[in-house]
């Protein structure tokens, strides 16, 4: 039973082969009953739960929760960096103010103490000079009611009436003075016109155009008459007391603009024709002067000045000298 045993097992790992021996062989023995080996299968793997797999959701979800938080914990953290570091510029902004405007106060402080040491002045004397103020107001408006008091005890009702009367008479001489000023101004107004209508009749159509014709409307009427020529811009001629200037001429429209002095004041004639005749009136004179130009070139013009007759008895007229002289 031993050796059946010991032979199974060797023959299981490959044992059982026969060992030489010295002694003489013997015959082969009966062929033994069949080797049986037996072989244990592999543990089968455990078949997949449904807790393990919940296990596993609620993992990926704590894993999931965790980056968020820390996601948001980052963000978090950068924004409270920003404001943190908005806050300190605006707390350096205020302090730079603060310090701005605690040397301006100082300054202005300081400028204040200087001009009052210069004015010789302290908040006492300053105090006092208000009450005095003060004062002196209270002291005026007494006085103004004591005055309205005693002028209304003491004016009588004949009194303001006298005063009513002298102030409508002298308001009545002025309006009689006004008057006659204004029947004055009317009167030298309407002599004006007139002088200027009867110069104008008597010179209505009468314009001469050259020297010649100047000559012979000097002999048919009972005027004077003056060429000048004026050769450049701003230059003048003196006419007895008027003096002519050029201001400026234009050609191609045949206009020109003269200043007219006399009688201590200038007068402005502007882009007037040729051959249009500009009536003016001097101080003195019975009718109005009349001033006619002729000749217009570039920057120069030619003509005459009518007055009443011996109006500048000192100046040349055109004939040389008047009649009867």
């Amino acid at each position: 039973m031993a050796d059946k045993t010991q032979g199974a097992g060797h023959a299981m790992f490959g044992l059982n082969e026969p060992t030489p021996s010295a002694a003489p062989a013997t015959p082969a023995a009966a062929p033994s009953s069949p080797q049986v080996v037996y072989v244990q299968a592999p543990a089968p793997a455990p078949a997949p739960s449904a807790g393990g797999s919940g296990m596993r959701w609620l993992v990926g979800a704590l894993l999931a929760l965790a980056v968020i938080d820390l996601i948001l914990t980052l963000s978090l953290r950068s924004d409270f960096k920003t404001i943190a570091s908005k806050q300190s510029d605006q707390l350096d902004l205020l302090t730079r103010r603060m310090d701005t405007s605690d040397e301006r106060y100082a300054q202005l402080r300081g400028q204040f103490q200087v001009t009052s040491e210069k004015l010789g002045l302290t908040e006492q004397e300053l105090t006092r000079a208000h009450a005095l103020a003060a004062d002196i107001q209270k002291k005026q408006q007494q006085a103004v009611q004591q005055l309205n008091a005693a002028i209304a005890s003491k004016a009588s009702a004949d009194e303001v009436n006298k005063v009513q009367a002298d102030a409508n008479a002298k308001i009545g001489g002025l309006s009689t003075d006004l008057a006659g000023t204004k029947k004055d101004l009317e009167s030298t107004k309407s002599e004006f016109a007139n002088a200027l209508t009867g110069t104008k009749g008597e010179l209505s159509g009468a314009i001469a155009r050259t020297h010649d014709e100047l000559v012979a409307l000097a002999h048919k009427t009972d005027r004077d008459y003056f060429e000048f020529n004026i050769p450049k811009r701003r230059a003048q001629q003196k006419i007895g007391t008027v003096a002519v200037q050029l201001e400026r001429t234009d050609p191609k429209r045949n206009v020109f603009t003269v200043n007219l002095f006399f009688d201590d004041k200038r007068t402005v004639r502007k882009d007037k024709a040729i051959n249009e005749p500009l009536y003016f009136y001097v101080q003195g004179a019975s009718s109005a002067l009349e001033l006619v130009v002729n000749k217009l070139g570039k920057d120069s013009i030619g003509g005459y000045v009518s007055t009443p007759k011996g109006f500048f008895p000192s100046a040349t007229n055109v004939l040389g000298s008047r009649p009867g002289m």
